[in-house]
């Protein structure tokens, strides 16, 4: 499905990274960071220019051919892995930062892949996500089809027990970031740390 989404000449979500991403980043720990559900690089390259070793993790091949071609514009390197994420294992205690945007999974994954970034994250390490709550299905402006895909801040408290949030939030903010995120967005914010 998304190697066939991802397989046109522009960037289905744009080149620019995620506004609440470029929001916190200054509260972001240093070290290696780990982008899920990357799709076409415009996170993980952004992460780069500001001199991070990232890594993006993305079932579409066709996205992160994109994504190398667009660290390779701007004259970053980012490191690509090909993987399924209900496949995809992360060694405990291997990462700084985990970057979740937009990283919409049926709810059994979604839980086991939010388990295993709170153990794949070293002391200190923090986990940046947004993503659409129930109520951006009367939005119509990007997202899942299905309210099961959504998130909300009571779930995400629930799924990433045992970090310390920082920002945990349930907003209606303006989203314009591709063609296919364009218009007002019902998103769930969270920046959350291990101690």
């Amino acid at each position: 499905m998304w190697n066939k989404f991802f397989d046109r000449e522009d960037y289905a979500y744009g080149t620019e990274p995620n506004a609440f991403l470029k929001s916190v980043y200054d509260r972001l720990p240093a070290g290696k960071v780990l982008s899920l559900a990357e799709g076409e690089g415009r996170n993980a390259v952004w992460l780069a220019e500001q001199g991070r070793q990232v890594t993006g993790i993305d079932s579409s091949s066709v996205g992160l051919v994109k994504a190398r071609k667009l660290a390779l514009e701007r004259g970053v390197e980012i490191e690509t892995i090909n993987a399924d994420l209900a496949e995809f294992q992360i060694a405990p205690e291997s990462v700084d930062v985990i970057v979740l945007i937009f990283c919409h999974l049926p709810p059994k994954l979604r839980k086991a892949v939010h388990s295993a970034c709170v153990t794949a994250l070293r002391p200190g390490g923090a986990i940046v996500l947004e993503a659409y709550t129930p109520a951006q299905l009367e939005n119509k402006t990007g997202g899942p089809k299905s309210v099961e895909m959504m998130m909300t801040a009571n779930a995400l408290r629930s799924e990433f027990a045992g970090l310390t949030f920082e920002i945990l939030q349930e907003t209606t903010r303006e989203v314009h970031e591709g063609q296919f995120h364009t218009g007002t967005g019902a998103v769930v914010q969270m920046l959350a740390r291990k101690e």
